[in-house]
Parts: C-alpha cells; sequence; structure tokens
C-alpha cells in the first residue's frame, strides 16, 4: 500500500492538522504513559522545524459525545510541550471561530493542542458537516493516528476528504511493517493471543488460520477453548455462547495441521486479590472455585521453545492479569523468551504494549505497534477506511 506522506508536501507557512491517537492514560491530572505521545513527536518536529502551524487532535477516553472535565487534553499537551522542549497551549475546543483564530495567529513552527474530538457526537459519526468544520481552518491534513484507522470517523476520514491529506512518520512506518508481515512473514510465523475475552480474539484467531502456522493461546481466551475439549476451568473466565465456534475452530486447525497451543499449567487463585493464596496446577484440573489467572511455568517453557524456533511472532494481549503482581510471571516471562528469540517479534499495540512498557522490554522487540485493533485488522486483510484517502492515486 502506497501512501502519500509529508515529503510530499511543502508545510512552509501552511495550516496543518494533525490527527494524532494521543488517547493515553492519566492518573492525578498528569499523563501516566507518554508511549503515544513520543510516537508522533518525529513528525511534529519534522513540521516546525519548516515553518508548519500545526494544530494537533485527538479523542481522549470514552465521553460519549459530552464534555468531560477529566477528559480535556490540557495534560496531554502538557506533555507534548515537556519532549518538544516549549511550552504548548491546549485550546478549549476544536471546532470554531476561536480555533481558526488562534491557528490563523501561530507563527511559523507554532503548534497547539485542539480539545478533545469525542467531546462533539458527530465525530464518530463521521457527520460530513462536522468534518468541513474541523477542516475549515486548514490547508492540509497529516494522519498519524494508526491506532484509529480502522474507524470511519470524522476526524479520520471526513476531513481527509475535505483537504490534502497525508501520512505522518508513524503510519507511514506502521502500515509498512505490518503490510510487510501480513504479505511476506518469515517462517514459521505464529500469533501469540492473550487478553481476557475470547470473543475478542475470535476473529483474529479465524481470519489468520490460514496465514500462520500455529498459534500460541493464553490469557483469559484459553480457559474458553480448555472448556471446549471438555475440562474443567473452575471459575475461570469462559464464554459459554463461543464453546460450540471455538470447538469448530480447533476441528479445522487440526484439519489443517496447524497447532493450537494452550496452556498446560496456569495459576490459580479463589479470587483476582493482593495477597489471595495462588497454587500452580495442570490447566485441565482446575479446581471448583478457583480461578485461572496466569500461564504456569511449565507453559511459559513450552511457549519459549515454540518461539525460540519461529521466524516470525505477532502478540496481542496479556498472559494472565499481569497489573497484579501474583499474575505477572506468565507475561514477563514469555515476553523474555520472545526478546531473545531470533523470530521478528512484533506487538499489537494496546494492553500488550502496556505490558511491555511496564516490564522495560519494549524497545527490544522488532516492533511495537501503536495499534491494538488497527493492528490485528491490518494483519487479517480487513477494510482501513482511514487509510484509503491516503492512498497514493
Amino acid at each position: 500500500m502506497e501512501l502519500r506522506t509529508i515529503r510530499d508536501l511543502a508545510p512552509r507557512g501552511k495550516k496543518v492538522l494533525l490527527r494524532a491517537d494521543l488517547n493515553v492514560p492519566l492518573s492525578a491530572g498528569r499523563v501516566a504513559d507518554d508511549g503515544r505521545i513520543r510516537a508522533v513527536v518525529p513528525t511534529l518536529r519534522w513540521l516546525a522545524e519548516r515553518g508548519a502551524r500545526v494544530a494537533v487532535l485527538s479523542h481522549l477516553g470514552r465521553p460519549d459525545g459530552k464534555v468531560v472535565e477529566g477528559l480535556r487534553m490540557a495534560p496531554v499537551a502538557a506533555r507534548l510541550g515537556e519532549l518538544l522542549g516549549f511550552e504548548v497551549r491546549a485550546l478549549r475546543n476544536c471546532v470554531g471561530p476561536d480555533v481558526e483564530g488562534e491557528v490563523g495567529g501561530l507563527p511559523p513552527g507554532g503548534l497547539v493542542v485542539l480539545e478533545n474530538v469525542r467531546f462533539h457526537p458527530e465525530e464518530e459519526k463521521n457527520d460530513p458537516d462536522f468534518a468541513r468544520a474541523l477542516a475549515s481552518p486548514f490547508e492540509a491534513f497529516v494522519n498519524e493516528a494508526f491506532a484509529t484507522a480502522h474507524r470511519a470517523h470524522a476526524s479520520t476520514v471526513g476531513v481527509a476528504r475535505s483537504l490534502p491529506a497525508y501520512a505522518g512518520f508513524l503510519m507511514e512506518r506502521e502500515v509498512e511493517v505490518l503490510s510487510s508481515v501480513r504479505d511476506d512473514p518469515r517462517r514459521p510465523y505464529y500469533v501469540l493471543v492473550g487478553g481476557k475475552k475470547a470473543k475478542d480474539k475470535l476473529g483474529v484467531l479465524t481470519d489468520l488460520l490460514d496465514r500462520v502456522d500455529g498459534f500460541l493461546i493464553g490469557g483469559g481466551v484459553a480457559f474458553t477453548f480448555l472448556a471446549a475439549q471438555g475440562h474443567g476451568v473452575g471459575k475461570s473466565v469462559v464464554d459459554p455462547a463461543l464453546v460450540e465456534t471455538i470447538r469448530d475452530l480447533i476441528r479445522r486447525a487440526e484439519e489443517r495441521g496447524t497447532p493450537l497451543h494452550l496452556p498446560q499449567d496456569v495459576v490459580v487463585a479463589r479470587e483476582l486479590a493482593l495477597g489471595a493464596e495462588t497454587r500452580v496446577v495442570p490447566a485441565d484440573a482446575i479446581p471448583e472455585g478457583w480461578m485461572g489467572l496466569d500461564i504456569g511455568p511449565a507453559t511459559v517453557q513450552q511457549f519459549a521453545e515454540v518461539v525460540a524456533g519461529a521466524g516470525t511472532v505477532v502478540w496481542t494481549g496479556p498472559l494472565g492479569a499481569f497489573e497484579h503482581p501474583p499474575f505477572e510471571a506468565g507475561t514477563r516471562g514469555v515476553a523474555e523468551a520472545l526478546v531473545a528469540s531470533p523470530a521478528f517479534t512484533v506487538v499489537g499495540g494496546g494492553e500488550t504494549g502496556e505490558a511491555v512498557e511496564k516490564l522495560g522490554l519494549a524497545d527490544r522487540f522488532g516492533y511495537v505497534s501503536t495499534g491494538g485493533g488497527a493492528t490485528l485488522d491490518l494483519l487479517r486483510g480487513r477494510s482501513m477506511p482511514a487509510l484509503e484517502p491516503l492512498r497514493v492515486s
């Protein structure tokens, strides 16, 4: 997929709307994880150094089309200013005459952050009038919000229909790396699937079954697979409505000769709580009243042996309740095995990205995507609406 990029833009003096995904966690009014902010800094510096007048637009949290004081963009603007080395002001809206005046008054190289675009219900509806209002003060549009590229929203698709549209460096890199994995992965190609719920990963498992050489399945997803095989899983998270579908998926994988590596052992507790009693038990023998909350040490070793012989591994979803210290060992152990592997390793954003950042291992993976759902959709070959206006004709 060839995209128009900011290298095709003559930015000097131009008023540029840059859509980023700065949907970062906040704590006590400050940014708790600035990974997504740091990811767009190279593009912002490039534009500023070439004299563009830039307004950064993003969503933050889920305000459901209403103004939520705790989800204003001011903390994000403050952190962005710290990273850039100069003050970055946050405006109190993203459309209207005030925005037009502020942007028009920016000096070459100046930058502001617009207010949370999801304070407006028209954003997620891709409302054409709202898209035109967003675009009105600007002369060019740069999309750096790869994590929203699988959604057709006003600030990603609508605006790109109203202005000359370009991919930033982050968007370009995401599409380049993930398209390469999708179209020509080094073999054997494995996908490591974790996360809380089987329903969130069923599409990935189904769509990639014919593309991969095997799956490694952990996290909460594994318990619906174990239930589908007839094993008791105690109080572990299971989606009963998916059991028959998972049985069919297991059957299809067997027919294709595609291995599904499920946990051999799991760490269980009666409740997800600090200080709870834990045990390591066989994955097919979880006691009644106990729930699986992490993969066990034998499974870590099992998965490590597989990835040691892999050519490519894509990882989506933590392998246990990693945010709670008693249940992070599985995620940590497999992460360490992945960075030691000769495979090209891709972290699929979202919670997985947060996990590798927390573990201090992010810079040792082949590629850490900012995506999440967008990463998986591109790898699955699904529609990416926000990329279409950026394609070279």
